[in-house]
């Protein structure tokens, strides 16, 4: 099915920039899906991904410990050692960061901002509870508009590996908001 619409898509006769952005959103979705079946049978003969903490620790390191950051990590990039985690203190060298952390498929995204240790179980029960009142279909849709609105990547490198992360705008690396 997707290789036809991908077909379908791909004729000349299509010049609309929505039918455009779905082209560009199934070839995506067809290097995903490729990518998870390599994935699998390549994990078999490399060395394990970096996990999602050691990315986040390296990014905030490779910038020298920032104010405040946010991006994109794929799924398929990393070993999810955060998963159920949406709101907590995360401490990378003398800071001490307030991570907002939530799934949307096919990424994770991550909001860091430097601020004090706080006990922050109660908002991360809440974001928990909102996410599996709301059954993550919020999550999704977020996931499937950054497939199509991302605009700038990076390298970070980490023990494991390295790992490109997704920004919908590159960062102004100088702001403090």
């Amino acid at each position: 099915m997707i290789i036809s619409l991908n077909y379908d898509v791909n004729s000349n006769m299509i010049n609309s920039p929505f039918l455009q952005k779905t082209k560009t959103f199934f070839k995506k979705t067809v290097v995903v899906n490729y990518a998870l079946q390599s994935q699998k049978s390549a994990s078999k003969l490399k060395h394990s991904a970096p996990t999602a903490s050691s990315v986040l620790t390296s990014y905030l390191k490779q910038r020298k410990e920032p104010p405040w950051t946010s991006y994109f990590i794929r799924y398929i990039d990393i070993e999810d050692d955060q998963f159920g985690m949406s709101h907590f203190n995360w401490k990378v060298g003398n800071s001490n960061y307030h991570i907002l952390r939530t799934g949307c498929f096919p990424y994770i995204k991550y909001h860091c901002t430097k601020r004090p240790y706080q006990d922050l179980s109660v908002e991360d029960l809440f974001f928990r509870l909102v996410k599996l009142m709301n059954l993550g279909i919020p999550c999704l849709l977020y996931g499937i508009a950054a497939i199509m609105m991302i605009s700038h990547s990076e390298i970070v490198n980490t023990p494991n590996g390295r790992v490109t992360i997704f920004f919908l705008i590159p960062e102004n690396k100088d702001s403090n908001y």
